[in-house]
């Protein structure tokens, strides 16, 4: 018998830890609320992560098995569990980041003092942090040559989940768990058989914000909803806030709760119905070569997602450090009534702030919006990108440790592939050009529903009094983005050692 060691890959399916220890042995799956990795979670993943662990125990329960639920120091859990459990080895799938690499060679010193073998695998992304490199040998910092050969690259296929015969039954799982002895083991704090806390338990209060259903099967809706039409028009779709362009399965990916493989290869039947042409109904007057187009830009987002793991596999300190060297340091103005305001929705700037409020409202917000509010925050307002990671750590449901650092420090013109420092995105005329009509907008700031659209992306332009009578209780600019912009270029030239008068 061996451990499965779940992490981030809460399902059965597609998930290739679990069905190579699933070839060698009967398998007991377990869960470990660690307090390290909590202390840097938020309420909403929080949220997510339970229910996706509801229906994970779910799944093994239909398989006449179940989830063995631990709190404490896995380096400490594991061993007591191999013990408890007569378990002659352990497996589990590998995570990139700092702490969890930490993590995981404590995890395995462990292992090795009691005997019990371990292995780890690559589950997470299609190609490893180490597989796709420079014709030098060296990680790549631009993603377009990158994303060249990702896409190249053949794809390991999707595995299927374990059977009821490849899994340690729920009632020899209870009988082993029953012998542990917590008190006696430093570092294990609780052991039990398919029992999951509340998120009150956990140190957290409940998410004001709504979140989407977790687990396998509603990530396979999610999956075949945007493959079955929205996949062939997302080039263009995905850039407009207000329509339902996107797939919504950053969340699942982040936690696992369908696979990479599984995800590809659903992907890849859509661009051959595109290919092919062979579109009914609704989508009858698509043209087949712009839906194939639209489809490989959502395979390169995937690309995009293992790009930015590669960068933080080879690059740990990027969580906290700038990737990019300047000559001098950055002099952020870090206002703090900016940063409040930014955080609240409360700018003046209706697409922010829009973009801020449905962060708070569903823990999420549309990517076009992610990349207008953080050159807000680090362009305009002049706030160090840090402030606006963590703040995304806190509230966002599909904080990826990769993603979002590399998407912030991007816009900041602080990463790998960054902008340049003097592309600085336009408030207003982002918000004009991908929410036209202000649906999203009015969506998100009911104080400006009764407000035409024309006026909502002129309010920058608007006279005080004008502003009072379209919407009185919306707030005036707390900057002005065309004086904002030249300090910014001011900030970066400073940095870059160059004069800013030049």
């Amino acid at each position: 018998m061996e451990l499965f060691w779940h992490r981030r890959d809460l399902r059965v399916a597609d998930n290739l830890g679990l069905a190579a220890t699933a070839d060698r042995d009967a398998v007991a799956p377990v869960f470990v609320f660690d307090g390290a990795v909590l202390d840097h979670a938020g309420a909403p993943r929080v949220r997510f992560m339970l229910d996706a662990l509801a229906a994970l125990r779910d799944a093994y329960r239909d398989r006449d098995s179940d989830l063995v639920v631990a709190h404490g120091d896995p380096a400490a859990v594991l061993p007591a569990l191999a013990d408890a459990l007569d378990a002659d080895g352990s497996a589990w799938n590998r995570d990139y980041s700092g702490l969890a690499r930490d993590r995981d060679a404590r995890v395995r010193r462990a292992l090795d003092d009691v005997d019990v073998g371990r292995e780890a695998h690559h589950d997470a992304v299609l190609h490893t942090p180490d597989a796709i490199r420079t014709n030098q040998g060296d990680p790549y910092q631009v993603y377009t040559y990158y994303w060249k050969k990702w896409q190249d690259r053949e794809k390991e296929n999707s595995r299927d989940p374990p059977s009821p015969d490849d899994l340690v039954a729920s009632g020899d799982l209870e009988d082993a768990v029953a012998d542990v002895d917590v008190a006696a083991v430093e570092g294990v704090d609780a052991v039990a058989v398919g029992d999951l806390p509340s998120i009150e338990d956990l140190g957290f209060e409940a998410p004001d914000a709504t979140i989407q259903p977790a687990g396998t099967a509603a990530a396979r809706d999610r999956l075949e909803s945007f493959c079955g039409a929205d996949v062939f028009r997302y080039e263009e779709g995905r850039e407009y806030p207000a329509e339902s362009g996107t797939s919504r399965l950053s969340a699942d990916l982040k936690f696992g709760t369908i696979g990479v493989r599984e995800v590809h290869e659903r992907v890849m039947d859509a661009k051959a119905t595109a290919e092919a042409g062979e579109f009914e109904g609704d989508l009858a007057d698509l043209d087949p070569e712009t839906a194939v187009e639209s489809v490989e830009e959502f395979e390169s987002q995937l690309a995009w997602r293992e790009f930015y793991t590669q960068v933080l596999f080879h690059n740990p300190e990027v969580v906290t450090e700038n990737y990019q060297t300047y000559e001098e340091p950055i002099q952020w103005e870090n206002d703090p009534d900016h940063l409040a305001a930014w955080k609240a929705g409360e700018t003046g700037y209706p697409i922010v702030d829009a973009g801020m409020r449905q962060l708070r409202a569903e823990a999420y917000m549309h990517n076009r919006v992610r990349m207008i509010v953080a050159s807000f925050l680090t362009k305009d307002l002049l706030i160090d990108w840090r402030e606006g990671y963590a703040h995304f750590r806190e509230h966002l449901v599909d904080h990826d440790t990769a993603n979002d650092n590399g998407g912030w420090q991007s816009i900041a013109s602080t990463g790998t592939d960054a902008q340049p420092y003097f592309r600085i995105f336009n408030p207003m005329t982002q918000g004009e050009r991908y929410d036209p009509d202000a649906e999203y907008i009015r969506e998100f700031v009911p104080e400006l529903r009764g407000v035409d659209a024309d006026l909502i992306h002129e309010w920058h332009e608007l006279s005080d009094t004008q502003r009072r009578r379209a919407a009185p209780d919306y707030p005036t600019p707390i900057v002005d983005h065309s004086e904002r912009r030249e300090q910014a270029l001011a900030m970066f030239k400073r940095a870059r050692g160059e004069d800013p008068e030049e």
